[in-house]
């Protein structure tokens, strides 16, 4: 069983991995974050009597089904109400970036130059941008797969779906994102 302070703690630690990953799915920081605060109190008030170690997979599952419930419920919105605000684009202003989950390898006091800052951040908003563009089902397997560091087994209980079709689904967002990149002069 979880304590509370370990409970606490594993919602600390994947807070903006998951506002990130439903940043990408649902291209709203509002939305983004409802759903993020949904999945923890859910997580905290039904699973919080289970082991540590099943935290994560617990959370991974109703982060998914809380998104998905998000765009049923967008889509059923949207079906009874007609809102042309709703086909603009979101406006990000920044507040998290795909740097704030880089680990470095080493943790000495080397600087960067200022260039390689500046090239670094760029090529990191450029593939961030890439992953938006992915179809849904591709963006959640390669995120899952790539940025939370699942298996392909974890990965396809938390998607719903097959292994088979985790594979799939990651094969084709790196190959659109190979392709992507490298049209944009990005080489990995």
């Amino acid at each position: 069983m979880a304590t509370e302070q370990e409970l606490s703690d594993f919602l600390k630690s994947v807070e903006k991995r998951a506002f990130k990953r439903s940043l990408y799915h649902v291209r709203n920081e509002e939305s983004a974050l409802d759903i993020v605060q949904d999945s923890m109190m859910k997580l905290a008030e039904h699973y919080g009597d289970k082991p540590a170690a099943e935290l994560p997979m617990l959370f991974q599952r109703i982060l998914s089904n809380c998104t998905l419930d998000w765009f049923r419920r967008k889509k059923t919105r949207n079906a009874l109400f007609s809102n042309m605000s709703d086909f603009e684009s979101g406006d990000e202003d920044g507040e998290f970036d795909l740097l704030e989950t880089l680990n470095l390898q080493n943790h000495s006091d080397q600087t960067e130059s200022a260039e390689n800052a500046t090239v670094r951040t760029q090529t990191l908003r450029e593939i961030e941008t890439e992953i938006q563009q992915l179809p849904a089902r591709q963006r959640e397997a390669f995120l899952l797969r790539y940025w939370e560091e699942l298996d392909v087994a974890e990965t396809a209980s938390a998607m719903g779906c097959s292994e088979g079709s985790v594979k799939t689904h990651c094969s084709r967002a790196v190959q659109a994102l190979g392709k992507a990149l490298t049209a944009r002069g990005i080489s990995l």
